[in-house]
């Protein structure tokens, strides 16, 4: 269920959803992982008969060509072994001590919004045994919203997204949370990353929201600002994530 969560607390749930897999060595699984970009995750690949895998021989890729961490009897790419794809040297590790009960997860450090995508863990001396994960990388930057300029009729407002992915819908809104008519959204993507200004002219006193929603990872977050038509105008401007405000007098 789609919930309001500040960026602050998303630093505390970093992994937003986490299936830990097990399945028989004739079967496959499927799974989901979200995770803030920036933090660790493992992605999670288990046998639920446990078996000993110490010498064995499993492979994890992403989208099914690049080689994410290859484990053969005890040779793996963090102990010499070639072949890792650039993009994981030195950021994937294994649970070593955990392999005699079948464990071949693994831990993807510092994670980017690159990393997103379909990985796979393969045995291939185990029936062809595969498990499946998707993995989404989420950057969740809180909105600024800006006056560009006021009257006392009517007051421009500017909601910016900085860096965001997956790609947010932006909206404003009024306290009762009734969704504004808006201008075209302003929309550039950089590096997998979203940019996105959007700007909406209001014409009465109430506290505006904007509101940046990432459907894909179940986050929502939004910054405030108030404004006041006709005569002096107080323009009290709030992120949901941040205890600070400012507050900046108009008279006309």
């Amino acid at each position: 269920m789609l919930g309001v969560r500040t960026a602050a607390a998303m630093k505390l749930l970093p992994v937003v959803s986490l299936c830990l897999l097990t399945c028989s060595e004739t079967t496959s699984a499927d799974g989901n992982v979200v995770v803030e970009e920036g933090r660790d995750v493992m992605l999670p690949c288990f046998l639920s008969t446990k078996k000993n895998i110490e010498g064995e021989l499993f492979d994890w890729k992403k989208d099914g060509q690049k080689e994410v961490f290859l484990y053969d009897a005890g040779v793996h790419y963090n102990n010499g072994r070639s072949g890792q794809d650039e993009q994981f040297k030195g950021r994937v590790s294994h649970f070593q001590d955990e392999l005699k009960l079948g464990n071949a997860s693994i831990i993807i450090r510092n994670t980017k919004v690159a990393d997103s995508g379909n990985y796979t863990c393969a045995f291939p001396r185990l029936q062809s045994q595969t498990f499946l994960i998707e993995l989404v990388v989420g950057a969740a930057p809180k909105p600024s919203v800006t006056t560009l300029y006021q009257t006392k009729d009517w007051s421009l407002l500017q909601c910016e997204v900085q860096g965001a992915s997956p790609k947010p819908t932006v909206q404003w809104m009024d306290s009762a949370g009734h969704v504004l008519p808006a201008e075209e959204p302003q929309v550039s993507q950089r590096g997998g990353h979203f940019y996105i200004t959007l700007n909406a002219t209001v014409t009465k006193s109430d506290r505006f929201r904007c509101v940046a929603t990432q459907q894909e990872i179940d986050h929502t977050v939004y910054a405030e600002t108030y404004v006041h038509i006709n005569g002096e105008s107080s323009i009290f401007s709030y992120s949901d994530d941040f205890n600070s405000l400012c507050v900046i007098h108009f008279l006309f």
